[in-house]
C-alpha cells in the first residue's frame, strides 16, 4: 500500500484512539470532557460521510489543482526542505481565508455548518466534516499555490498535515499552553472561542495552526474566565441525525431562494452572510455583535 492509502486509515485510528482515551479519562473525572453518546454517534457519522464524499470527489479536486499546475509559474520540488517551509506558512494563509470566508457566505457556510453544529465540545467534535466541500468549491483557494508551482501531492498532503494538528484543539481537557504558545499557535483555548455562540466570541478565531492571521486581520478574541463558552449555533437544529446535519442548511437556502422576490435578494440568499435578511433585521454575526456591545454600553446584561 501506498502512504496515500496507509495515511488516512493511520491517522483515523489515531482519532478513534484519542477519543476513547479522553472518553475514558473524562470518567474516571482524570479529564474535563463532556461526552453524550448520540452528540458522539452522530459525529461518527459525519465522519463516515465525509470520507465517502472525500473519496468520490478526490478526482475532481485532483484533477482541478493539476489542471492549475500545468499552468504554473515555477517548478517547485517536494525534495526540497525550504519548499515545505514555504507551503507550510502558504497554506494556514490559504486555510485562514477559506474558514473565514465559509462563515461569511452562506454559500461555503452550508457545507461548513455542520462541523459547528454540536453543544458539546470534545475530540470527537472534530470528526464533524463537511460533505458537500467539495461540491460547493471549497478546496478552490488552495488552486493559487498550484499555479504557482506546488505539486497537487504536496498541496493535499500539507491541508493533511493541517488538519491533523487542528484535530487536538477540539477539547476542553486543556484549559491553557504557555503563553507563547498561545501567542503563536492555535490551542484549545482559542479554538473554543471558535466554536463559541456567544456575541463575544461569534465568528473570530479562524486560524488552522498559527494565531498571525487572526491577529493580523483583527478577527482574533481571547478567551476570558468571566464568560463561560457556549457552544453550538446561534439557533442550533437540535438532531442527532447525520443526514440532517449535513444537508439543513441546504434545505433552507433552497427556501429562502423559493421565496426570493428579486434577483438580488436571491443572491444575498446564497452568497450573503448567514442570517442575512432582506429587512436588514437577521441574526447575522454583524448584527447580533452589534446588539451586544450596544447593550453593554448601556450597562445592560448581554446574553
Amino acid at each position: 500500500m501506498t502512504w496515500k492509502q496507509t495515511m488516512p486509515l493511520a491517522i483515523l485510528a489515531f482519532y478513534l484512539i484519542s477519543i476513547a482515551l479522553e472518553f475514558a479519562a473524562s470518567r474516571l473525572a482524570l479529564v474535563k470532557a463532556r461526552y453524550e453518546a448520540r452528540d458522539t454517534l452522530a459525529a461518527l457519522g459525519m465522519s463516515v460521510g465525509n470520507i465517502v464524499t472525500n473519496l468520490l470527489m478526490a478526482g475532481i479536486v485532483f484533477a482541478g489543482l493539476t489542471a492549475a499546475y500545468r499552468l504554473r509559474l515555477f517548478t517547485i520540488s517536494p525534495a526540497s526542505p525550504w519548499a515545505w517551509v514555504v507551503i507550510f506558512f502558504l497554506d494556514d494563509f490559504t486555510y485562514y481565508w477559506f474558514h473565514r470566508i465559509s462563515h461569511e457566505c452562506r454559500l461555503w457556510w452550508a457545507a461548513h455548518v455542520n462541523h459547528h453544529s454540536s453543544q458539546n465540545y470534545n475530540l470527537s467534535t472534530a470528526l464533524r466534516q463537511t460533505w458537500t466541500g467539495e461540491v460547493a468549491g471549497t478546496w478552490t483557494p488552495w488552486i493559487p499555490l498550484a499555479l504557482l508551482g506546488f505539486p497537487p501531492d504536496m498541496i493535499l498532503l500539507q491541508q493533511s498535515f493541517n488538519l491533523t494538528y487542528q484535530f487536538w484543539i477540539h477539547t476542553e481537557s486543556v484549559r491553557r499552553m504557555p503563553a507563547w504558545f498561545e501567542y503563536l499557535f492555535n490551542t484549545p483555548s482559542h479554538h473554543r472561542v471558535h466554536h463559541a455562540s456567544n456575541p463575544r466570541y461569534l465568528d473570530r478565531n479562524y486560524a488552522g495552526v498559527l494565531m498571525v492571521w487572526d491577529r493580523m486581520f483583527g478577527t482574533f478574541a481571547q478567551e476570558t474566565d468571566e464568560e463561560q463558552v457556549r457552544y453550538g449555533l446561534v439557533k442550533n437544529i437540535d438532531t442527532f441525525n447525520p443526514i440532517k446535519i449535513a444537508f439543513h442548511e441546504w434545505l433552507a437556502i433552497a427556501r429562502d431562494l423559493w421565496s426570493a422576490r428579486s434577483i438580488r435578494e436571491a443572491a444575498f440568499v446564497v452568497f450573503g452572510p448567514p442570517g442575512w435578511r432582506a429587512d436588514g433585521m437577521g441574526t447575522t454575526s454583524q448584527n447580533i455583535r452589534a446588539e451586544w456591545l450596544a447593550k453593554s454600553a448601556e450597562g445592560q446584561p448581554a446574553k
